[in-house]
């Protein structure tokens, strides 16, 4: 990264429920969500400098569309987003882009769509890389048995966010 990237590239911290989040934009994009003490988390040179998060529109639309999320009244994300990987990574996030709220995959079937023959391993590295925590929804893939593994943020946040996004027995239809 050159440091003409990094003096475009800013960073606020939004209070969530899970604790606080590390939004990075560059340009019009988010380049990185990362929880405090997570996993992989940045270099402090690589976040650039500190501003409020509504001195900046991309920071500030990230924050709403997460404090909307954490409402209850969001679940599609909006704000352009433009994490830095590899091309298998960027593969590896688009496809759980597509990955609906409510809802799991798992790393093999991911490895299906973006590979071919592409390892779980290789996948699941991939995925716990991912750089826009939330955004890209790396909290939805579960392991081929069903069970949690892996979370950069903790499995307690993977956990809090798979039953907050789970429909209730009543959106499900369920009568118990």
């Amino acid at each position: 990264m050159s440091e003409t990237d990094l003096a475009r590239r800013v960073y606020g911290i939004f209070e969530s429920p899970l604790g606080g989040m590390y939004l990075v934009a560059e340009n019009e994009a988010i380049t990185g969500a990362y929880f405090e003490g997570q996993a992989h988390f940045p270099m402090a040179r690589d976040l650039g400098k500190r501003k409020d998060l509504t001195d900046h529109p991309v920071l500030e639309q990230a924050a709403r569309e997460l404090a909307e999320y954490f409402a209850g009244t969001r679940t599609v994300f909006e704000v352009a987003l433009h994490p830095e990987g590899t091309d298998f990574q960027l593969a590896v996030w688009e496809h759980l882009k597509g990955t609906a709220y409510g809802y799991t995959t798992t790393y093999g079937a991911i490895s299906k769509v973006v590979g071919p023959h592409a390892p779980a391993q290789a996948v699941g590295q991939a995925v716990g890389r991912n750089k826009c925590s939330i955004f890209i929804p790396c909290h939805r893939v579960l392991s081929a048995d069903g069970k949690l593994t892996g979370y950069a943020g903790g499995l307690d946040r993977k956990e809090f966010l798979l039953d907050f996004e789970s429909p209730s027995a009543e959106e499900k239809g369920q009568l118990f």
